[in-house]
C-alpha cells in the first residue's frame, strides 16, 4: 500500500492540460467607459496638483526663485521686478486645480468618445479577438 504523500506526488507529475477560450469583445458598455475615465482623469487631477505643490516647494526651497530674481534684476535694471510675486503658492495652485479640472473633464470626454467609436467599428470589423489560457 502506497501512502497519501506518495498518491499525491504521483499526481502533481502528471501535466495539466492547458486550456484556451478564444472570445470576441464585441460590445463596451458606454457608461463603464465613461465612469472609468472619470476616475482614472481625477486620480491624474490629483497628481497633478501634488506635483505641482512639491515642485514648487522645491523650487522655492532650494532659492532657486531668489536667484532667477536676481539674474532677472540685473538683465532687465528693475530693482523691484521679483519672480516671486508673479508665481507664489497660490497662484500656481489655482493654475494647477484650473488644468486638473480641464483634464477631468477633457478625459471623461475622450472616454466616452473612445466607446462610442469602437461599439461602431465592432459592427464592420466584428469585434477584437481575446485568447485566455490558464498557465
Amino acid at each position: 500500500m502506497s501512502s497519501v504523500a506518495e498518491r499525491l506526488q504521483r499526481k502533481a507529475k502528471r501535466p495539466a492540460g492547458t486550456k484556451q477560450v478564444r472570445l470576441k469583445l464585441v460590445y463596451i458598455d458606454f457608461w463603464s467607459v465613461v465612469k472609468l475615465s472619470f476616475l482614472i482623469a481625477v486620480a491624474l487631477g490629483i497628481i497633478t496638483v501634488v506635483a505641482t505643490f512639491l515642485i514648487w516647494l522645491i523650487l522655492n526651497q532650494t532659492g532657486i526663485f531668489n536667484d532667477l530674481d536676481q539674474l532677472l534684476r540685473d538683465i532687465l535694471g528693475d530693482q523691484n521686478f521679483s519672480i516671486q510675486d508673479s508665481f507664489n503658492v497660490g497662484q500656481v495652485m489655482l493654475f494647477s486645480i484650473v488644468v486638473a479640472v480641464l483634464n477631468v473633464v477633457i478625459g471623461t470626454v475622450i472616454g466616452a468618445i473612445v466607446a462610442v467609436l469602437y461599439n461602431l467599428s465592432v459592427r464592420v470589423t466584428g469585434g477584437l479577438l481575446v485568447g485566455f489560457t490558464n498557465n
